[in-house]
């Protein structure tokens, strides 16, 4: 079962269950990005959730959730912000999440563009999508919802929460939801609370939860294997803040 090797951390087949992974491409702003689609079993149309990766790239993590999701009879899409193999190098990869941070209106088009990409896919319901995403992921699906995109859900697990171009009155169209780590460097109490602000001002309906013990990356089981201070697994955190994202998708998916 995708459950068990998701906890287990053991690796997963490419396969979601009894359905299929099939690669998805993006061509944007000369870049070709490499998705993975997860289809649960079955015929039809079924809601779409985008799983965004953090800034290592496309891997182990995403893959496994999105798995997961196509169990649960979600069709999850995988995307690569990138265009990229970096081999394990976070050198590399830090390169490619720099020069994106650097370019928020190219990052913003870019996660619109998956938005997009999902959303007309034949396998995916379009008045039926969400988006979930880890660390710089997460930052993509909350830019994704600052956008006006049609989206019933973003989900950001330990992601940054403050952006050059923030959330105006109204444009939000579906529920945010923020799991934050109370000791995570990267996202202080004044960066929660200036994001909480920013959801107010913009009349969104928001969520946001803080796990007063839990670091940056809580959700990793390898994030001890990065050695950076901040930078931890928190067993209780992964579970409330996954639950808590399968009842949200639940609610304004199937509803």
């Amino acid at each position: 079962m995708v459950r068990q090797c998701r906890a287990l951390r053991t690796g997963c087949d490419r396969e979601a269950g009894d359905g299929m992974m099939q690669p998805v491409t993006l061509a944007h702003e000369g870049a070709v990005l490499n998705g993975e689609l997860f289809l649960p079993k079955g015929t039809g149309v079924h809601p779409g959730v985008l799983v965004m990766h953090n800034a290592l790239g496309l891997g182990a993590q995403v893959r496994e959730v999105a798995a997961d999701l196509a169990e649960r009879g979600f069709a999850a899409l995988a995307t690569d912000m990138f265009g990229a193999e970096f081999g394990g190098d976070p050198a590399r990869a830090g390169a490619y999440f720099a020069a994106l941070q650097a370019q928020p209106d190219v990052l913003r088009s870019r996660v619109v563009a998956w938005h997009d990409r999902l959303a007309g896919l034949p396998d995916v319901d379009i008045d039926r999508t969400a988006a979930i995403g880890y660390c710089f992921g997460g930052f993509c699906v909350l830019e994704l919802a600052r956008s006006g995109a049609a989206v019933k859900a973003a989900v950001s697990f330990h992601g940054l929460l403050t952006t050059s171009l923030p959330a105006t009155p109204g444009v939000i169209r579906g529920e945010v939801a923020a799991w934050c780590g109370g000791q995570d460097p990267f996202v202080p109490s004044g960066h929660i609370e200036g994001f909480r602000a920013e959801m107010a001002t913009a009349g969104a309906s928001s969520q946001i939860t803080v796990f007063a013990s839990a670091a940056h990356s809580f959700t990793d089981r390898d994030a001890a294997s990065l050695g950076r201070p901040g930078v931890a697994y928190d067993a209780l955190a992964d579970r409330v803040s996954w639950a808590g994202t399968l009842a949200l998708l639940d609610s304004v998916l199937r509803a």
